[in-house]
């Protein structure tokens, strides 16, 4: 990190492809907390630690079946090897996986307050031989869908967690306002121009009236989740009628 002062969040990342990672690592508000040192990412190719001449990573599964299984002895060493060069006594290791726990804003939160690095293990193929979930603190899912791999995965936890740590977005209120942060999708945002194809700008938006305004923003972010997410809704309405029985 060049002398500057210790990352807030340090991510370790386990990947047959690093050089996925060039481009979203170094451009926009990303690209400058790592610059800045808010954010330290490293790369790990654990094909360094595959088998035999070869190196492979992955082989035949027993019992038949379609595709290749990522063996475990490669993801193993270079989870050991993230700890020993991390210079701490643990680190948190994060098995990208459908099988995982579904990754949310809480859990988003949670990472960025985490003060050991965390690696995020990158699958292929067909799977993880099933071994290397002995080797990991949890599993995370994007959700109920299949990817190729676990790159684009690892790319939106980084994202989601790096906005979260103080000073990699400007605006700390952008981040109370937007979408999950209540449990309410954000409200309706409009700009120029004031009429487009017909469709005007709500009159109350261009009133001036603050007090009027965030009035309208709350009622508007309610029935978009009610709408939308209901099951956030309810989530939303059962922690509000708890907490006014506190």
């Amino acid at each position: 990190m060049n002398g500057q002062a210790q990352a807030s969040v340090h991510f370790q990342v386990l990947t047959v492809y690093p050089d996925v990672f060039s481009s979203f690592l170094s451009q926009g508000l990303l690209g400058r907390a790592i610059e800045d040192g808010k954010l330290e990412v490293d790369l790990y190719n654990f094909r360094e630690f595959g088998v035999g001449k070869h190196a492979k990573v992955d082989d035949t599964p027993y019992g038949g079946g379609a595709g290749m299984v990522l063996r475990p002895e490669p993801i193993v060493e270079t989870l050991e090897q993230c700890r020993k060069t991390s210079g701490k006594d643990r680190i948190l290791k994060v098995l990208l996986s459908p099988q995982g726990e579904t990754f949310n804003q809480n859990k988003a939160i949670e990472f960025s307050q985490q003060r050991n690095p965390i690696a995020l293990i990158c699958g292929r193929f067909e799977g993880f031989d099933e071994r290397i979930r002995s080797f990991v603190d949890e599993e995370i899912s994007m959700g109920d869908f299949v990817l190729m791999g676990g790159e684009v995965a690892a790319m939106g936890v980084i994202e989601s967690v790096a906005r979260l740590v103080p000073g990699v977005i400007g605006n700390k209120e952008s981040l109370e306002q937007e979408s999950f942060g209540s449990d309410l999708l954000e409200y309706s945002q409009y700009t120029k121009p004031l009429v487009y194809q017909g469709m005007k700008v709500p009159e109350v938006l261009t009133s001036g009236n603050h007090r009027v305004i965030e009035e309208w923003r709350h009622n508007d972010a309610l029935r978009k989740t009610k709408t939308r997410r209901p099951d956030l809704y309810r989530k939303f309405v059962k922690s509000h009628k708890e907490s006014s029985k506190s």
